[in-house]
């Protein structure tokens, strides 16, 4: 019988840290490689709570720079956003996006992606 999955909430405070390196710390807290009994192809991640996302840094020149593309599937349809746009609007979005990233690409992902809340 598999034993049950204990769940810890880990409160981050995004003030003054990087984005990228923020970004890999929660990963591997919503996976669970932090823990003793980590196995690949289970879920056994933590719940994060991350606040104060508005304030995060960014190094370099990331802010001008950075741009963030999508695609609305037809001819011509790609829409771009700097940085420095999309964290006076939605600071969550950026991070969220670079979690969402770190993150393997598979079933699991969509569930990891739940337990991560995020408030400016």
């Amino acid at each position: 019988m598999p034993k049950a999955i204990i769940r810890k909430i880990h409160k981050i405070d995004a003030t003054d840290k990087v984005l990228g390196r923020l970004a890999s710390e929660i990963a591997v807290l919503l996976r669970g490689k932090h823990k003793v009994d980590f196995q690949p192809n289970q879920d056994r991640g933590d719940i994060v709570e991350v606040s104060n996302a508005g304030e995060m840094k960014f190094t370099g020149r990331k802010l001008e720079q950075k741009k963030y593309h999508h695609h609305s599937g037809y001819p011509g349809g790609i829409k771009e956003e700097s940085l420095s746009d999309l964290i006076k609007d939605n600071p969550e979005k950026v991070l969220k996006n670079a979690v969402v990233h770190m993150l393997p690409n598979n079933k699991l992902r969509s569930e990891m992606i739940k337990r991560l809340r995020i408030h400016t």
